[in-house]
């Protein structure tokens, strides 16, 4: 059973935690123990409605007193036909940062748009984001159908707006469904009072919809996150590499070359779930060996010899900052792309992105929180890895502050 990864963006109170537990409500993928929890709560809450869907996802104590959702909170269901990973992401323009974060692993986007509304600002923010991330799909949920009566011409009027908007960012691939998350309408089931709208509901959407792979690369990455090397009498000669293999596929005899180093070897076997095998594939844990003994460390890429990667110093990015405090010009950082970890330095910010057009702002030197911006990266040692949109795996980045050791910034090269 293939596994489907969304989440779910648009404005505060739009509706989105309430959708998303109006769809496992209404598909029956809630215990009987979790609906009673949330039978009490709601009439805490002083709620007219039996069960507040919404505190499904909205977990924290603190963001049900605000009614706010204010961070990303993930779901896992599943149903006859495919399993799903939800994200459901902050509506406040403050929280970007976490938006960029339940965004970035994402095939599909959900964006929420209130049919008394229609496309606002922060519409047209969550939208861009998608587009910088390449996300493959974009599904316009146009939800409160029912605090619009309905109505097929408003409907039409914001798909024709968003496809006006979606076409100058580069958002190919978007399709609409009107939604009443709080009536139900069009959620699991098609909608009796929408009899207008022709196409699946928002489940039978989600379960059908073939998403093609963005990334456009098959070519095997592993990166090593710990070398193993017992030095027992037993095992006095055993040294392996253990990691996940991040894409493509590696078999026993391939010639591989280790970056960013540069040597090369051939692999003599590998090891999956304590067994030998002749071959494995991506997401698959391995332990890797080589016929040579080479220096490799943690953090190293073994790739075919015949398949390279780049591997660079110096990195274009696009960065979302996502630190309280201002970036300033001298800051050092530690640049981490999956077990990989090199000293770096923002040398130059080209621009900074105008969320609203998708255009380009002169820069001022610094980044706030929850700006993107496009920026030159050095770092110590050269780092391999493959544009963003070829292989999002290796493509993507975090900076770590040196001090205090908290994550900055996620970026994608």
């Amino acid at each position: 059973m293939d596994l489907l990864r969304f989440f779910t963006a648009g404005n505060v109170d739009d509706g989105k935690s309430t959708l998303i537990g109006r769809l496992l409500y209404d598909s029956e993928s809630i215990s009987t123990d979790i609906i009673e929890t949330l039978t009490r709560q709601s009439k805490t809450t002083g709620e007219n409605a039996e069960i507040d869907l919404a505190l499904l996802t909205d977990g924290l104590r603190a963001e049900r007193e605000q009614g706010i959702t204010i961070d990303v909170a993930y779901k896992y269901f599943s149903t006859g036909k495919r399993k799903f990973i939800i994200a459901d992401t902050p509506g406040h323009a403050q929280y970007t940062r976490n938006m960029f974060t339940g965004a970035s692993t994402a095939q599909l986007a959900i964006i929420l748009v209130d049919a008394r509304n229609g496309i606002t600002e922060q519409t047209k923010r969550h939208s861009i984001i998608s587009a910088v991330l390449g996300i493959p799909q974009v599904l316009v949920c146009i939800n409160k159908m029912d605090l619009a009566d309905y109505s097929e011409q408003r409907f039409d009027e914001i798909v024709s707006e968003y496809a006006d908007f979606s076409g100058k960012i580069g958002l190919n691939k978007v399709d609409y469904i009107p939604t009443s998350a709080l009536a139900g309408e069009n959620v699991v089931h098609k909608s009796t009072l929408m009899d207008w709208y022709p196409g699946p509901s928002l489940l039978q959407y989600l379960e059908n919809i073939e998403i093609e792979v963005a990334e456009s690369s098959d070519e095997a990455r592993f990166q090593v996150q710990y070398v193993i090397r017992p030095q027992t009498e037993e095992l006095h000669d055993y040294r392996g590499y253990a990691g996940s293999i991040l894409n493509g596929k590696f078999h026993v005899g391939d010639e591989v070359t280790v970056l960013p180093s540069g040597l090369s070897s051939k692999i003599s076997g590998i090891e999956s779930n304590l067994e030998e095998v002749v071959s494995a594939g991506k997401n698959q844990p391995v332990i890797i060996h080589l016929e040579d003994d080479l220096d490799i460390s943690r953090g190293n890429t073994i790739v075919p010899t015949n398949a390279l990667p780049l591997t660079e110093k110096s990195l274009e990015a696009t960065i979302c900052w996502m630190d309280n405090t201002p970036f300033n010009s001298g800051q050092k950082f530690i640049l981490q792309q999956n077990s990989f970890r090199t000293k770096a330095a923002i040398r130059e910010i080209h621009s900074k992105i105008d969320i609203h057009s998708f255009g380009d702002l002169e820069s001022d030197g610094t980044l706030r929180l929850n700006e993107l911006a496009k920026v030159s990266v050095k770092t110590a040692e050269a780092v391999s890895y493959d544009p963003f949109k070829k292989l999002a795996k290796t493509g993507a980045f975090i900076l770590i502050n040196e001090n205090t050791n908290q994550t900055v910034a996620a970026g994608v090269i």
